[in-house]
């Protein structure tokens, strides 16, 4: 297979500055180009561009997936590496639901203390203007 940027952008759902944004980074490796100068594409292409995208999808930063594709290079070599970034990254999706039910706790709070009545006596904007009188202090 040969295919130009702009179907390998169709084929994978990622967009055509993207490809060239993770070819920059070197998240996908710099094509052959063809005679006209046009970069080319294969299947591995396809695939690995797929593999960063559901990557990105659940929330890897890139450093993690280049160091995932370079475990990948490597079929035979012990997973617990690949395990530990996981785990790594299970731990953050964590501190981050966990930040964000504070915050939803604290937006429930405020707007159930909300009298409804004039932006003077607001206590959504008194909250706002006054992190002490959040109810977690900080977020």
């Amino acid at each position: 297979m040969d295919i130009a940027i702009g179907e390998l952008s169709q084929r994978t759902g990622v967009k055509v500055p993207t490809i060239r944004y993770y070819e920059q980074v070197e998240l996908m490796p710099v094509p052959p180009r063809s005679a006209g100068l046009q970069r080319r594409y294969g299947e591995a292409d396809v695939a690995r561009l797929n593999f960063i995208r559901h990557s990105r999808e659940l929330g890897f930063e890139v450093d993690a997936i280049r160091e995932l594709l370079t475990m990948n290079a490597h079929p035979d070599r012990s997973c617990a590496d690949v395990d530990l970034i996981a785990r790594r990254h299970l731990a953050e999706v964590d501190r981050r639901i966990e930040r964000l039910m504070a915050l939803r706790g604290e937006l429930d709070r405020m707007i159930s203390e909300c009298g409804k009545g004039r932006v003077g006596e607001c206590r959504v904007i008194e909250t706002l203007s006054d992190h002490g009188k959040c109810a977690h202090g900080s977020h």
